[in-house]
């Protein structure tokens, strides 16, 4: 009897043991990223992903991305996990019941709602420097959760970054479309504005929210908003200096006299279902005027202080560009209905009319 009970001791040890094995490895299969597959993307990062068919389960956190993927009619009930920037707003029905899984696009990931979701992708931006891409990849891509890297705010990458979600979803066709919109609008732009000469286009100094509450923080060459200026027949002073952002000193922006200051409207409540309640954008264009100096600028005296929305410097950066350039060469562009096309572009990708305060203008 003593014997029977060993042997079962025993067999129920070996079970347990083969059993702990075939768990590591089904766990450790499950933790690794496919490296081949019918569906290859590379992401912004230069990271690049497999796939058997396209992912069922996504987590996203910022509205770029959400955004685009409505442009391409991926079906968002492959949508798993948000953030917080999409809750209570009349833009994104579909995603009030979502789960939440950190509270904004630059806040802490929550990793047990995370994890409670278990995606198949979590799509974060590459560059934003208030996003810890490279800790998110480190921390996720170990448990199998593919972290996708793309920004959709810089014009230079924007087709690049919609062809990844196109390829991941197999949208081609309907990208292609989309494509071929975008070369019109950038087409009505470019005939009018390439005539200018050097000395005829405005110097425009576009300052970074950060201004409002130290020194100028002017953005740069490799911006969202350098190759759009540029693109509208404008030409920013500051194009030359390194970075995405610089500090510069009040002086720098007096002896250059832009013609136009405009500031990225990230912290101004103005966009889709906002119309600045609190004045906020008259109140900063008092706060510039009053810079010791600034009454002498152009930009001063001819009242072509500018605040754009959010919108501009997303996905809708090509049909926002005629707004620029129509701020920048009114004459130019007077027989242009550029807010019908901010119109348009609400209705025809997300099926809602264009509601909102856009553009503040001193």
């Amino acid at each position: 009897m003593y014997d029977g009970k060993k042997l079962l001791a025993i067999q129920i040890i070996v079970l347990i043991f083969f059993g702990f094995i075939g768990y590591k490895i089904a766990v450790e299969n499950d933790s690794t990223l496919l490296d081949s597959g019918e569906i290859e993307v590379t992401d912004s990062n230069g990271v690049t992903h497999f796939f058997d068919e396209s992912p069922n389960s996504v987590v996203i956190t910022n509205t770029y991305a959400a955004t685009v993927m409505r442009m391409l009619e991926v079906n968002f009930s492959v949508i798993s996990g948000v953030s917080g920037d999409f809750i209570d707003s009349e833009l994104w029905p579909e995603l009030q019941d979502t789960n939440v899984i950190q509270h904004s696009a630059h806040s802490e990931i929550d990793f047990e709602a995370l994890f409670d979701v278990q995606p198949d992708v979590y799509i974060v931006f590459a560059t934003n420097g208030m996003v810890d891409t490279d800790m998110i990849r480190n921390k996720l891509e170990p448990v199998g959760i593919n972290v996708i890297a793309l920004d959709f705010y810089k014009y230079d990458s924007l087709r690049t970054e919609m062809s990844v979600l196109a390829t991941l979803f197999q949208k081609q066709d309907k990208l292609t479309e989309i494509f071929a919109e975008f070369d019109e609008l950038e087409e009505l732009v470019k005939t009018r504005v390439e005539n200018i000469s050097d000395d005829q286009k405005p110097k425009v100094v576009m300052e970074h929210h950060a201004s409002l509450t130290r020194d100028p923080v002017v953005l740069t060459a490799s911006s969202q908003w350098n190759d759009i200026i540029s693109m509208a027949g404008g030409k920013n002073v500051f194009e030359n200096l390194m970075g995405h952002t610089t500090h510069v000193d009040m002086e720098a922006i007096i002896d250059s006299n832009p013609d136009f200051l405009m500031f990225d409207g990230i912290t101004f409540e103005i966009g889709f279902d906002n119309y600045d309640p609190n004045d906020q954008c008259e109140s900063h264009f008092g706060f510039i005027e009053e810079r010791a100096g600034f009454d002498e600028i152009t930009a001063i005296k001819e009242e072509q202080m500018v605040v754009m929305a959010g919108e501009f410097a997303g996905p809708m950066m090509i049909h926002g560009l005629p707004t620029l350039a129509k701020s920048f060469h009114p004459d130019l562009f007077e027989d242009i209905d550029t807010n019908q096309i901010l119109d348009d572009y609400f209705t025809d990708y997300h099926g809602i009319n264009r509601i909102g305060k856009f553009v503040c203008v001193a």
